[in-house]
């Protein structure tokens, strides 16, 4: 069982700033993707703004681009990140290991580390963030609120803080479970918004930092992802990890 070729990899399409971190032989990628950029296209036009500027298909979860012979190439998008979000997206160019995959998303057998600049300083170093969420989706549009009945699992580390002027601390993010929205609604509802975030965080202190920084983005990035896999009989384990953009750390 073979994967693609090195001519499927060199043709890929890739968006805006986006980056190949890892891939293995059996079709397996990780991308770079950058703050701003969307995991996919949600109407026509969109595609110069994706993760891959090629035709997508919302139903089977799919890029296709001309390859150098008859048949098309493909990759398979396992995981979504927020447009607004920043750092590893997984892919996959074979369609019965993509599926595996995403349902090892669903059983939790995917872990994900993910880093936030927020505004405010934790109580404790290390807490371990258990909370409710309702989850309600209106077309495109998913909102999601603390209050529900969906139970929510963080784990959440100080990395970094800084000082009384400044008033943000660097952290990671370990989620437990994978709720849509769940890093930003649990950073909110523990009185740590991320800093940029326009749906859910501080609307006055996301102002206030775009007019001193000069800069306007949500502070959540996605930095590592590791799991296991079986494929044609054998065992196999993929990592990666994206570098933390510069700019979470210049304001602490």
């Amino acid at each position: 069982m073979s994967g693609p070729t090195e001519n499927f990899w060199t043709t890929l399409p890739l968006g805006r700033g986006v980056q190949v971190l890892n891939r293995d032989a059996n079709g397996v990628a990780a991308l770079a993707k950058p703050a701003g950029v969307l995991s996919h296209p949600n109407e026509p036009g969109d595609e110069p703004r994706s993760l891959l500027q090629a035709r997508y298909d919302l139903d089977t979860e799919t890029y296709e681009w001309a390859g150098a012979g008859q048949a098309p190439h493909r990759l398979h998008l396992l995981n979504r990140l927020d447009s607004a979000t920043s750092g590893v997206i997984l892919a996959c160019a074979d369609a019965g290991l993509a599926r595996e995959i995403r349902a090892q998303f669903k059983r939790k057998q995917v872990h994900k580390i993910y880093h936030a600049l927020v505004f405010g300083h934790p109580a404790l170093s290390r807490q371990l963030w258990r909370d409710r969420l309702a989850v309600v989706k209106r077309g495109e549009k998913i909102r999601t609120t603390a209050g529900g009945h969906v139970p929510a699992e963080c784990e959440m580390t100080v990395i970094r803080a800084g000082g009384k002027e400044s008033g943000l601390t660097l952290i990671r993010l370990a989620p437990r479970t994978g709720r849509s929205h769940q890093l930003r609604v649990q950073c909110a509802r523990h009185g740590l918004p991320i800093v940029g975030d326009q749906t859910y965080g501080d609307f006055a202190r996301n102002r206030e930092f775009a007019r001193l920084a000069g800069m306007k983005r949500m502070f959540l990035h996605s930095q590592g992802t590791d799991f296991e896999y079986e494929h044609g009989g054998k065992k196999f384990t993929f990592a990666a990890h994206a570098p933390l953009p510069l700019e979470f750390q210049q304001f602490l």
